[in-house]
Order: C-alpha cells, then sequence, then structure tokens
C-alpha cells in the first residue's frame, strides 16, 4: 500500500519530501506527491506530517 496525500491537508512544508529514504515524493502543483510505483511502505512520511496529510492507501 503507498502511501497517499491528500491535497487538501498538505501544507507544502516539504517534511515528507525530506524524511522519505528513496526519494520518492517531490512537490507537484504545490502539494507534496508520492510516486506509488516507487514507494516502499516504509510510512515515515505519516510520521514527519505535521497536518496528518498522508495515509497508506490499497494501490
Amino acid at each position: 500500500m503507498p502511501a497517499f496525500v491528500d491535497k487538501n491537508l498538505c501544507n507544502t512544508c516539504e517534511a515528507c519530501v525530506e524524511s522519505c529514504p528513496t526519494e520518492v515524493i517531490s512537490m507537484v502543483d504545490g502539494k507534496a506527491w508520492v510516486n506509488p510505483e516507487e514507494c516502499i511502505d516504509c510510512e515515515a512520511c505519516l510520521d514527519a506530517c505535521p497536518e496528518d496529510a498522508i495515509s497508506m492507501v490499497d494501490a
């Protein structure tokens, strides 16, 4: 299950980008985006997000 970013909750702080050990999170149109094909489901971004904008969802 890759991480998914709720764009309505993302505040563009980039904490998730910095926390991702595989560098699969990037900023797209001012919001965080996770490449679902490369996400390793480590959940580091969930802990890093101050807005709880990231969750794990079924691909």
